[in-house]
């Protein structure tokens, strides 16, 4: 059960685009709450999202309230989504007697469609009424769209002596193929603590756990409109502050560790997805050479095929490898499946390599290993195999 100290939330049934399913939540802090953020990349981003980075870049970093829908992304709607996005922060502070600049807004959900605002404010008054301790778990139901499962992490941790928490939710299936920095079918994730932080090393923390976590996975190379991580510190653990030099690379590690059971959770729920695969890339040139290379045999449906048939077809990861733009030698490839080689200096190594690695490949989970025998850059990714039940969720998600 997600349960932080002066956390509050709260998820209601608003009709966004499904009648009788919670798909408005809240999110709140008794007291004001250092933010640290991400958002994606892609240059077409949704309203919700380009409000939050003017906001944040503009030197906000408390906020008390995160107001998410799904159903409805409020991306290429114009300026009357942006108009839509400050009428919800509003009604939002009145009902909960704060500031206007104390509200956040998230959406996920279908591109190009407005917000159906007057249902939206109707249900206003239930989502505040019902907020409570025990409502974060309701929240982390309302963000789901394609998603089958809710996906919550947790860790306690002792700081001086001081119990506190990290907790976080998160959503996302389809459309995952992140790509977010700090300001400048979806991802969302929400990451609350009682810790006290200093806001500048608060902000580089998120961006680590980010970076190795959320930005290393692909489900099928999408990256969304509205991709948004937010995290939400609200001192009410009574430790000094959290900085660099004071605990910071401990914190730093409980808080990775956090984003990557959430990010791992995202994969396996990946649309229509059977497996889960850890893909390593070693012996690159550079950790960059070594991330084009992940990306582009994560993102490749031969690939992502042959995974979800159990089928060891070397040949498409080399393929893909090979076009991925970087320095590499066919000679010093080596794969591995498991810990079953399956092809030495860029040949294979036998049919019965090919029948081990399947055996390995009918798992849930397995690992794949990539050494390009050329330097010591390196990369972990998450990906999942491609099905025709991704087809399918995809082919008539907006009907």
């Amino acid at each position: 059960m997600l349960s932080v100290k002066g956390f509050s939330g709260n998820a209601v049934a608003a009709a966004i685009k499904h009648r009788d399913r919670l798909d408005l939540g809240l999110l709140y802090s008794e007291r004001p709450a250092t933010v640290a953020a991400t958002f994606t990349r892609n240059k077409v981003k949704a309203a919700p999202v380009m409000d939050a980075i003017g906001r944040l870049g503009s030197g906000t970093e408390q906020f008390r309230a995160i107001l998410v829908n799904s159903g409805n992304a409020n991306a290429c709607t114009g300026s009357r989504g942006l108009e839509d996005v400050r009428d919800l922060r509003r009604w939002g502070a009145d009902i909960l007697n704060i500031g206007e600049a104390d509200v956040l807004i998230s959406s996920t959900g279908v591109i190009g469609e407005r917000l159906p605002m007057e249902r939206i404010k109707a249900a206003m008054p239930g989502l505040v009424d019902g907020l409570s301790a025990n409502g974060l778990e309701l929240v982390a139901e309302a963000i789901l769209t394609t998603d089958t499962v809710k996906k919550t992490a947790f860790r306690r941790i002792n700081v001086d002596g001081i119990p506190a928490v990290i907790c976080g939710m998160a959503k996302g299936s389809g459309m995952i193929g992140p790509n977010m920095g700090p300001p400048q079918a979806t991802m969302l994730a929400f990451i609350m603590t009682d810790l006290k932080v200093v806001p500048d090393w608060w902000q580089k923390a998120l961006e680590k756990a980010v970076a190795v976590s959320f930005n290393r996975i692909v489900v099928d190379g999408d990256t969304s409109t509205n991709d948004t991580v937010l995290a939400m510190a609200n001192g009410m653990a009574g430790n000094d502050p959290i900085s660099e030099r004071h605990l910071g690379p401990e914190i730093e590690k409980t808080l990775s560790a956090l984003a990557m059971d959430l990010a791992r959770q995202i994969v396996r729920d990946g649309e229509g997805a059977t497996k889960c695969i850890g893909l390593n890339i070693t012996g690159a040139r550079s950790d960059a050479d070594a991330e084009r290379v992940a990306r582009v045999i994560c993102g490749s449906p031969l690939v992502k095929t042959a995974f979800f048939g159990e089928d060891p077809n070397w040949g498409r990861i080399l393929a893909a490898a090979g076009r991925a733009g970087v320095e590499l030698d066919p000679g010093r490839l080596a794969l591995r499946v498991g810990d079953v080689e399956l092809v030495r200096n860029g040949q294979g190594t036998g049919t019965e390599a090919e029948w081990l690695a399947r055996k390995i490949m009918e798992k849930r989970d397995f690992d794949l290993t990539l050494d390009m025998g050329l330097g010591k850059g390196s990369i972990r990714f998450l990906t999942c195999d491609l099905s025709d039940e991704y087809v399918r969720i995809n082919a008539d998600y907006r009907t």
